[in-house]
């Protein structure tokens, strides 16, 4: 019997940190452990779901595992899960989500849920959900004027706002044909991606 789970490649140097996350994660999912990035790009294939990425780590950096995350073309959320405050270069980085170190348990199995979900989805409704983690990330990180002088964080803005549009007349044409109820019922337990645009 084949064991279908979503499989999560845990990717963190520090070994014990990275051995809990696989513990916290054992019930749900199947776990594959890497404790640096060359051992990480051993590991990444296209079985590979879920990446739980450290961001500073010796030898090959997690942003170098992203890149090549992107370069193999593999189909996979990604979650940075680093002790590195994010800063404006995280909006040219192709994640699905960023925590914060440390990470408490109930937020990593939260993350991983939702990263599951999310990648049901098409991929506009996935950049959606990745374009807005990025803009509360930075709005929690940086004052209004420099997000207001950024023009990175400007694009961005504007791309939600596209998105949202294009998302919105979608659920026009949905609603007319009743597929609109069960694609509502899908988001009823995510975080509004829409908030704040």
């Amino acid at each position: 019997m084949s064991d279908d789970r979503p499989l999560v490649l845990v990717v963190e140097d520090e070994s014990d940190l990275a051995d809990l996350y696989a513990a916290w994660l054992g019930a749900d999912y199947r776990v594959r452990t890497a404790y640096g990035g060359r051992e990480a790009l051993e590991n990444l294939d296209s079985e590979v779901d879920i990446v739980l990425l450290d961001r500073r780590m010796p030898g090959l950096s997690g942003d170098e595992v992203l890149d090549a995350i992107q370069e193999r073309g593999i189909d996979c959320q990604v979650a940075m899960v680093t002790a590195v405050e994010p800063d404006f270069d995280v909006l040219g980085m192709g994640f699905d989500d960023y925590l914060v170190k440390p990470v408490a348990r109930e937020e990593l199995l939260e993350t991983v849920g939702d990263l599951e979900r999310r990648s049901t989805y098409d991929t506009g409704v996935q950049e959606l959900f990745s374009l807005s983690s990025k803009k509360a990330l930075l709005e929690a990180e940086k004052t209004d004027s420099e997000l207001e002088e950024n023009e990175e964080y400007q694009q961005l803005t504007d791309r939600l706002k596209q998105l949202r549009a294009e998302l919105d007349t979608t659920i026009d044409e949905m609603s007319d044909s009743g597929e609109f109820e069960s694609l509502f019922r899908e988001f009823e337990d995510v975080d509004d991606p829409f908030e704040d645009v």
